[in-house]
């Protein structure tokens, strides 16, 4: 029964680590990249529905992404969703039959904003990671009575040094992310 609660705990908190992953992967850095765009959703027939899911997106140069829609009646709601998505910056130009996305350089400015950005996820992932620890904790707490106190002990242990080796994940996911968005 430890073994469970704390499988459950190390898979919850490798879940929480990847999330915050991904989160990264949609902060931008100096070039166009195709998981920027993964977040976004567009209004099509009625139902928000992701980017990846009407158009293929490919990346020819460093600061282009060409967007080609799957139906072409998309073209505006997905130019409008594209200039509507927070902390991208893109401008998006139409031609009738794709669409081609210059990401602008960024300032130093907005580099220093983009990893405040960063550094919030990765603050919202350690306290998805504590609370799933304090969830463990009560979990093993309430198996006291039929495994012992010795038993819990160590479990509790075992779950704190769980805990750190995925904060420490989080901090060296933060830590790459933040390298590549001061690099110039």
């Amino acid at each position: 029964m430890i073994a469970d609660v704390l499988a459950e705990a190390a898979e919850k908190m490798t879940k929480a680590v990847d999330v915050a992953k991904e989160d990264f992967a949609t902060v931008r850095t100096g070039r166009a990249n195709p998981q920027l765009f993964q977040k976004i959703l567009v209004e099509y027939y009625g139902t928000p529905t992701p980017l990846a899911q009407l158009a293929s997106l490919q990346n020819p140069e460093a600061r282009v992404l060409i967007i080609t829609p799957y139906d072409k009646s998309a073209l505006k709601e997905i130019e409008k969703a594209i200039v509507n998505f927070p902390n991208l910056g893109a401008n998006p130009n139409n031609d009738g039959e794709i669409i081609r996305v210059t990401m602008p350089e960024l300032t130093e400015d907005r580099r220093k904003e983009y990893v405040k950005i960063v550094k919030g996820k990765a603050e919202d992932c350690k306290v998805a990671i504590r609370n799933i620890r304090r969830k463990a904790k009560d979990d093993l707490d309430a198996l006291k009575s039929e495994v012992g106190d010795d038993e819990v002990a160590r479990a509790e242990k075992e779950l704190e040094a769980i805990t750190k080796k995925h904060v420490e994940a989080a901090d060296e996911a933060l830590k790459k992310k933040e390298a590549e968005l001061l690099e110039v």
